[in-house]
């Protein structure tokens, strides 16, 4: 479908370019003809997306509103995904939307934000089931695999019938992945194979996962190399995914650990010539700029069942909350912040595809992006008082979603050495 879409508007380019002309000469005729405001797009960022880009994002759009969003709350309430999800993605062209071939769409970092956004406008967990195997599982084996294993597992993940996740946090160790303790080391039995010990947890999809990148440190030298572990090659025992239940938030994505003991895996699918944390931190940014556009999707949920919510609530002499004062402040703070967001991650997004992007600008939109979510979806919470404790109208469960965003691949405070970091040039960490 996205390749469809992307072809579609090659073939239109000129048209386009001169239809931008004439709206340059009537904007210039009509320079003071008041324009209305738009409160599902404040700053007007649509207007700085290409004709590909809109009917992208009307594709995410329009299939997460119509088949995505009445599964959550049931989905939400058992703590259940659908792995079908994956699968009816894969059909439209969303999962990996940015890699080049391999069945993907290769679209603009700007097009798989919007995709994101549209997800998480439903659902945070249904969004870290598309990162995980977008970004994470199938941008790593893209970025550092060989081609072999390219082509081996990117054609069917893209597809959604390969299932993959990302392993680097573990129970010592979150925010200090260097010290990671899951090792690897030369298969003594088995020529050709390392084996793997060690366990992962927090980990998105696993459970349901076909395909596991796994980071490991080399027992024999200490470095960071990354793994594709396939789980119908490994014997009875080696490997168990067993799920993390009870979750406050994101309960409708399965996570779960990745236990591996003596796990054999071929030396092939070890990637090649990445070694350290610069491979997997690569893939953290990646999906780390899908949660900057992610998590104001899930605001802009927030605003648009807050807007209706005050406006049908009668309060007072019959008069909608809407009109008061308070009410409307929160809802002017929570739009403005989620539209300079989206502005931000649309623009650090084309400096991303000219490779102009330092990972300093990821770590910035990311925290603020995370951080502003949270904070006026809390706010905005308070619109519904009592209404809000039950999920029938979502405000609480966006809330809870928000604050795990905040928190995992690089939780606000992290990002703020980073960026303290590169702005001092002091290491702040230790």
């Amino acid at each position: 479908m996205l390749n469809t879409i992307v072809k579609h508007s090659a073939r239109h380019s000129a048209r386009q370019l001169s239809a931008k002309g004439r709206a340059v000469v009537i904007g210039r005729r009509h320079l003071h003809t008041p324009v209305p405001f738009d409160w599902k797009d404040p700053l007007g960022s649509n207007n700085t997306l290409t004709e590909d880009e809109l009917a992208i994002a009307e594709t995410a759009e329009s299939y997460c509103q119509e088949r995505m969003l009445p599964r959550v709350l049931d989905a939400y309430r058992k703590e259940e995904f659908d792995k079908k999800i994956l699968e009816e993605m894969g059909e439209l062209g969303l999962l990996g939307a940015t890699i080049q071939g391999y069945g993907c769409a290769g679209v603009s970092s700007v097009a798989s934000g919007l995709i994101t956004r549209a997800v998480e406008r439903v659902d945070s967990g249904y969004r870290s089931g598309y990162s995980v195997q977008s970004a994470l599982a199938m941008g790593g084996i893209e970025e550092f695999g060989s081609e072999e294993l390219k082509e081996k597992f990117l054609p069917k993940m893209a597809q959604g019938k390969l299932v993959g996740c990302f392993g680097l946090t573990e129970p010592n160790h979150g925010s200090d992945p260097g010290s990671m303790e899951t090792t690897a080391k030369p298969h003594p039995s088995k020529k050709g194979y390392f084996s793997l010990s060690g366990s992962k947890t927090w980990i998105t999809n696993s459970p349901i996962a076909d395909l596991f990148l796994v980071w490991a440190k080399l027992e024999s030298t200490g470095k960071i190399r990354g793994f594709v572990i396939e789980r119908d090659q490994c014997p009875p025992g080696t490997l168990e995914t067993p799920p993390i239940k009870n979750k406050n938030g994101l309960r409708a994505s399965i996570t779960g650990m990745i236990q591996l003991d003596e796990c054999p895996v071929p030396e092939a699918n070890m990637f090649p010539d990445i070694e350290g944390l610069r491979g997997p931190f690569s893939c953290l940014n990646s999906a780390r700029y899908g949660i900057a556009w992610g998590t104001i999707g899930a605001l802009e949920d927030c605003i648009a069942r807050t807007r209706e919510y005050a406006l049908e609530r009668k309060q007072f002499k019959g008069n909608p909350i809407a009109k008061y004062q308070l009410v409307q402040k929160k809802l002017a703070d929570a739009t403005t912040d989620a539209a300079y967001g989206i502005l931000a991650a649309a623009h650090v997004g084309r400096l991303k595809d000219d490779g102009k992007a330092a990972p300093e600008m990821i770590s910035m939109i990311k925290r603020q992006n995370c951080d502003r979510a949270l904070v006026n979806a809390r706010v905005l919470q308070e619109v519904f008082g009592g209404n809000a404790v039950s999920d029938e109208y979502g405000i609480g469960r966006h809330v809870a979603n928000l604050f795990v965003t905040q928190t995992y691949e690089g939780q606000s405070d992290i990002h703020a050495l980073i960026l303290g970091r590169a702005i001092t040039g002091i290491q702040a960490f230790c």
